[in-house]
């Protein structure tokens, strides 16, 4: 951390000729430098810099409070950008470049060793991702910089899916925001390492495990998925993560809920629920917030890290969370749960 004051600038992503912006071309030229920018995706806000410059992604890593044996995503506008440094494509990677890029789907490839060895934490293979977002798109080819760049907050905090929650994490952190608006998706890219002959799932998000294998066939999903690790393997996989300040609980029967927060309000705790709007009615609690519907899952995993972030300012001490079925994005929104939550079922 170096104190510095945060630059902004705002972007309307919907404007024309993005690459002319002035606040684009200011921002590229500070990253050029060997500083670092939050930019907005159609996931979360990401924290970027040079993917080539050891000292810019070490800033990264300070300003976010990041273990630095997690490894970072490196983005791309054009793959042209990724060719110096991976080792090659296979037939089921150029599939899935074919039918997901730009979005929101993170592959791992082999790589060639001439990447910032911290933006890969010593690993042979290297996250390489298109992100579907105008300014993050105009942001990359101003630069003319791959950029790795993990979630805009701090470590183990929601992702940020507003300038605003970055600026509440990072302000004097880091060098700039740009800000482009809220995201679409608002959970981190899908990780699937395709440098084996079987793909595997690494981290659910915004590409569905049906959605893939609609296009290469079946995929294996790594048994570590939910369990902590020394040395991650890939982005992501660190077990706690994506938490607000209160103890989350995640609780399987929503008829169950009520009696656990009766419980623990008669000890003096403030209490919260995070349910969906089919289902908040039938609750009494301190903080009662809801993520979206239960209907159409695609608005809980847009609004998740809100919500999470709403029981911060509402001071709940004690969270308890509704669960989805995991299939779809529901597998997605329960990963960042079970992390948010330690792993805590009651």
């Amino acid at each position: 951390m170096n104190n510095q004051q945060t630059r902004q600038w705002t972007v309307d992503k919907l404007e024309d000729n993005l690459i002319n912006n002035q606040a684009i071309k200011e921002a590229a030229q500070i990253l050029k430098k060997g500083e670092v920018i939050a930019f907005p995706t159609e996931t979360v806000y990401g924290l970027g810099a040079n993917a080539y410059d050891e000292s810019a992604i070490a800033k990264i890593f300070a300003a976010k409070g990041r273990p630095s044996d997690n490894p970072l995503i490196v983005h791309i506008a054009k793959r042209e950008q990724m060719l110096p440094f991976i080792e090659g494509i296979s037939e089921k990677a150029e599939q899935l470049i074919n039918a997901f890029w730009p979005g929101p789907l993170t592959l791992i490839f082999k790589q060639k060793g001439e990447i910032a060895s911290n933006v890969t934490a010593g690993l042979d293979t290297i996250a390489v991702r298109m992100p579907d977002h105008p300014v993050a798109a105009a942001l990359l080819l101003t630069s003319d910089l791959p950029l790795a760049a993990p979630s805009a907050n701090l470590s183990g905090r929601p992702s940020p899916t507003t300038a605003g929650h970055v600026m509440l994490d990072l302000n004097k952190r880091i060098a700039g925001v740009v800000d482009g608006g809220s995201t679409g998706v608002g959970l981190e890219s899908t990780v699937l390492d395709v440098s084996t002959e079987e793909p595997i799932l690494y981290r659910p998000g915004g590409v569905t495990k049906e959605q893939i294998e609609e296009v290469i066939g079946p995929i294996a999903v790594d048994p570590a998925l939910k369990k902590a690790e020394e040395a991650p393997r890939s982005p992501g996989m660190k077990y706690t993560h994506y938490s607000p300040n209160g103890e989350v609980y995640l609780i399987r029967a929503c008829e169950d809920i009520q009696k656990h927060v009766d419980k623990w309000q008669a000890k003096g705790k403030r209490v919260g629920i995070l349910t969906t709007e089919e289902n908040r009615e039938r609750y009494t609690a301190d903080v009662i917030v809801s993520s979206g519907s239960r209907a159409n899952l695609s608005t809980v995993a847009s609004h998740l890290y809100d919500s999470l972030r709403q029981f911060d300012k509402e001071k709940a001490e004690i969270i308890f969370a509704e669960v989805f079925p995991e299939e779809g994005i529901g597998m997605a929104i329960m990963n960042r749960l079970e992390k948010a939550a330690s792993g805590r079922y009651l």
